[in-house]
C-alpha cells in the first residue's frame, strides 16, 4: 500500500485564496488492478507531470514519464486513459520539467494561438501582455522567429529585463508607466496588427484602440479578474471592434491536440537550436503547493512556475 498526499480545495476562494482555502490530506491508495498503473509526482502544476512506479498496463512500462490530470497529488492510480506519454526521444540534457512549460501545454498555447487564430505573418506587430508568464514569454519568441515585430508587457523591472533578454523589440512595465495608452502608443505608433491577450480587464480597454484595422485578437486568458469578488463592468468593446472592424477569438489549445506531436517537435527543436529559451520559477516540496499557486496569481514567477516535489 502507498500512502499519497493530495491538497483539496475545502473552502472557494473569497476573492485572493488563502492558507485556510486547502488542505493536505494523506490516504492509502490500492494496489493497481490489471490495467491500471500507479503514479509518482515528480513535478506539479495544474497540468501535473508523473513517472510510473508500478504497472499492470503493457503500454505504460515502470518507469515511464507522462502528464496527467489528476490533481496536486503525490501518488495516483490510473487506468491510462488520462494519460499522455512524454515524446519517445526527449532529449537527456533536457529537463523533462518543461513537458510543464515551454514543450508542454503553455508552449503549445502559444503557438495555437499564434498561428490557428492570429495567422500571424512576417512583418506584423504584436502585442502580449503578461509577457513573462509560462504563454507569455513563448509567444514573443515565436512571433520573432516568423519575422514579427513584438511588444510586450509585464508587471515588474526584472520582467521587462528578461523580455529584453529574449529579443522582444519593445517592453514595459505596466504597473510604473505614467500612462498604459501612451506606453502603447510609444512603443508601436503604427498601431497592432494583433493581441495576444492573458489579462483582461482594464489592460483589454486601453489596447483595443490601438490595433490597426483588420487587427486580430487571440485571447488565451484574463487573469486581471480572476479574483475578483465582484464581476468588473464596461466600458465595452463593441464599437472600437465595429469601427476598426476586429476580429476577436477565445481559445483552448485543445482543439488542436491532433497537432500536438508534431508540435511539440518543431518547438523542441527550436529550443535546441537556441531560437526557443526558458526560464522556471521552480518551488521545492509538495507541502508547498498553495503557496506556489498563489505566488503564480500574485505574479511572483518569471517563466512556468513548477514544484519539484
Amino acid at each position: 500500500m502507498v500512502q499519497a498526499k493530495s491538497w483539496t480545495l475545502v473552502k472557494h476562494f473569497d476573492g485572493f485564496p488563502k492558507d485556510s482555502d486547502f488542505q493536505l490530506k494523506v490516504e492509502e491508495l490500492p494496489e493497481p488492478k490489471d490495467g491500471e498503473v500507479l503514479l509518482e509526482a515528480v513535478f506539479l502544476s495544474v497540468d501535473p507531470y508523473m513517472r510510473v512506479t508500478q504497472s499492470k498496463n503493457p503500454a505504460f512500462p515502470v518507469g515511464s514519464h507522462v502528464v496527467s490530470n489528476c490533481g496536486w497529488r503525490s501518488h495516483s492510480v490510473s487506468d491510462g486513459a488520462d494519460l499522455t506519454p512524454i515524446m519517445a526521444d526527449w532529449p537527456s540534457d533536457v529537463s523533462l520539467s518543461l513537458a510543464l512549460g515551454t514543450i508542454g501545454m503553455p508552449g503549445l498555447t502559444a503557438l495555437y494561438g499564434i498561428e490557428e487564430v492570429l495567422g500571424l505573418q512576417k512583418n506584423e506587430t504584436l502585442l502580449v501582455n503578461a509577457a513573462a508568464g509560462a504563454v507569455g514569454n513563448v509567444v514573443g519568441q515565436i512571433a520573432k522567429i516568423k519575422g514579427c515585430k513584438v511588444v510586450g508587457s509585464a508587471g515588474s523591472d526584472a520582467k521587462v529585463t528578461y523580455l529584453k533578454e529574449l529579443g522582444f523589440d519593445e517592453t514595459f512595465n505596466y504597473k510604473t508607466v505614467p500612462s498604459l495608452e501612451e506606453a502603447l502608443k510609444k512603443a508601436a505608433p503604427e498601431g497592432y496588427d494583433c493581441l495576444f491577450e492573458n489579462v483582461g480587464g482594464y489592460f483589454s480597454t486601453v489596447a483595443l484602440p490601438q490595433m490597426k484595422t483588420f487587427g486580430r485578437i487571440a485571447v488565451c486568458g484574463s487573469i486581471s479578474t480572476y479574483n475578483d469578488g465582484t464581476p468588473q463592468t464596461g466600458p465595452y468593446p463593441h464599437f472600437t471592434m465595429i469601427v476598426k472592424q476586429l476580429k476577436m477569438e477565445g481559445f483552448t489549445q485543445s482543439r488542436w491536440q491532433h497537432k500536438n506531436p508534431e508540435s511539440l517537435k518543431r518547438m523542441m527543436a527550436w529550443l535546441k537550436e537556441g531560437k526557443l529559451k526558458f526560464r522556471e520559477h521552480v518551488t521545492k516540496g509538495f507541502e508547498n503547493m498553495p503557496a506556489a499557486f498563489m505566488g503564480l496569481l500574485r505574479g511572483d514567477n518569471i517563466g512556468k512556475a513548477v514544484v519539484a516535489v
